[in-house]
């Protein structure tokens, strides 16, 4: 093997080595060996014409390889380059998703994080700290026994052994913010495996709920074992049947939650957003419309979604009570602001069936001496359609006072349209499920027209719910659609700052 790799270094310079000598050997036997036999000198020069040939075919060899070689080496540089070039781009795109990834974790109001197997934790989002009140020094690499609370870590602590073994476990429970005000969160705990099937950590992901359309009653401890019945309160002036609960079957733990929730009312710790609705048509001389919205001081630092409290406060049957703050809250806004616009505030299932409310209402609109024409109340379609006579005889107070009134989430299903003519409104909210389609689906786009047609017939007027796009605006205006609401009109602001 070390011959023939000696004989490889060696073998270029063979050729040139012997036409070398060859040369050598003529010019001696020239001058010195004039005697030599023809026949050898021959012979001599014939082996030097063989090596200058071989020479010549090597270096010709040579430089066909050199140029080969060339051409590999410049397809390999652009190859490289181009490599380059990707990994670059794959680190940019690679650093943007982990960036939005990041903004994504950091900004949703969603508890997330993740323990190993020794339950340390390994990665929690802003949220989640926010949420314990500590900072990020404080949770990580940390046992979870030793910075979260012990309400927080009891039902880890009860399920750790199942999720340990693989399972997800989703659960529903309540938890206190720092203030002390309870929210329902859907908890979800999911096991990571490793490429052998071995859970080495597990995610724990908290949303809060939301307050449901529908409505949908939970399916906690709490529904067991609250038993509400009427009951007056004096905790806010006129707020009679408010609070229906019966204390005697409440345990310390529910009471101390109800509690919270009037010390929230009563304390201010909700804030009032207005989200404009505006004209579709441009020649429209009608007045401004804007809805009301309510929060709570943590969800405006993006703590919680918008309207997460409101399940708890839903299952306490204590919404009347917050509805009548929200109509005193803009009854006395409405008596120190001369103005024509029109509030549209939501009314709860419960709050239909408080025969007090309406007059809470005239008692509002009597002692701030403002127009009842200013109020309109919004009903949810699912929320009149299971409680039809408490809507009927709702609806007919409201209009007696002067106050309007609107459905919302309207569809155009046999339910909704046997609900019109049982019920008289004077605005009909479409809803948002069809808008967002009636680009992309016909059938959806036929539904808005009937419903308008069906509105423009009865004098109802008609508002577009969750319109996003101009498309879908320059669309309602050639259904012939009243108003809109949405991101794409307006999105929803602080009241305070609302200047008219």
């Amino acid at each position: 093997m070390h011959r023939t790799s000696l004989f490889n270094i060696v073998r270029p310079y063979l050729a040139a080595c012997t036409a070398l000598i060859l040369t050598i050997a003529l010019i001696m036997s020239t001058f010195f060996f004039n005697e030599l036999a023809l026949h050898w000198s021959a012979m001599l020069w014939m082996a030097l014409i063989f090596a200058l040939i071989a020479i010549f075919i090597q270096a010709t060899r040579a430089e066909k390889n050199i140029k080969n070689y060339s051409e590999q080496l410049l397809v390999t540089k652009e190859r490289l380059s181009n490599e380059i070039k990707h990994r670059l781009w794959a680190e940019k795109k690679a650093s943007e998703r982990e960036m939005k990834s990041l903004i994504i974790d950091e900004n949703i109001p969603v508890m997330l994080a993740y323990f190993n197997a020794d339950l340390r934790c390994r990665y929690h989002n802003r949220v989640f700290r926010r949420w314990l009140g500590l900072k990020p020094d404080q949770v990580d690499g940390r046992l979870l026994m030793e910075f979260s609370s012990e309400e927080f870590f009891s039902d880890i602590k009860n399920s750790v052994t199942d999720i340990l073994a693989g399972k997800t476990i989703h659960n529903e429970r309540t938890l206190k913010s720092l203030k002390g005000f309870p929210y329902i969160f859907t908890e979800q705990y999911i096991p990571h495996l490793d490429n052998k099937g071995k859970t080495i950590g597990f995610y724990t992901v908290h949303t809060p709920r939301t307050q449901e359309k529908s409505r949908v009653s939970l399916k906690n401890k709490v529904e067991n074992s609250v038993k509400p019945e009427p009951r007056k309160t004096n905790s806010l002036p006129g707020r009679d049947n408010a609070v229906p609960q019966s204390t005697q079957t409440l345990s310390p733990e529910i009471t101390t939650a109800s509690a919270r929730i009037v010390q929230a009312i009563e304390g201010g710790e909700f804030n009032l957003y207005y989200q404009q609705i505006n004209s579709v048509k441009p020649t429209t001389t009608s007045p401004s419309h804007y809805e009301i919205l309510i929060r709570m001081n943590e969800e405006e630092n993006n703590l919680m979604p918008p309207g997460s409290f409101l399940p708890f406060v839903d299952q306490f049957k204590m919404m009347p009570q917050l509805d009548r703050w929200v109509v005193g809250h803009i009854a006395k806004w409405l008596s120190t602001h001369q103005t024509n616009s029109i509030f549209c505030l939501n009314v709860a299932k419960d709050t239909l069936s408080d025969h007090a409310f309406p007059v809470f209402i005239q008692d509002q609109l009597q002692k701030m001496s403002i127009a009842a024409s200013s109020l309109c109340f919004e009903i949810e379609i699912s929320d009149a359609e299971a409680s039809i006579t408490d809507t009927v005889i709702f609806s007919q107070k409201i209009h007696e006072l002067g106050c309007l009134l609107s459905l919302c989430s309207f569809n155009h299903d046999p339910s909704s349209l046997a609900l019109l003519d049982k019920v008289k409104v004077n605005y009909l909210k479409i809803d948002g499920s069809l808008i967002c389609n009636i680009l992309r689906d016909e059938e959806d786009l036929t539904k808005v027209i009937a419903i308008n047609k069906l509105a423009q017939k009865t004098g109802i007027k008609t508002i577009a719910e969750l319109v996003e796009t101009d498309d879908i605006i320059a669309k309602l205006q050639e259904v012939g659609v009243d108003y809109a609401q949405g991101f794409g009109i307006a999105k929803a602001y602080p009241f305070r700052d609302l200047e008219l």
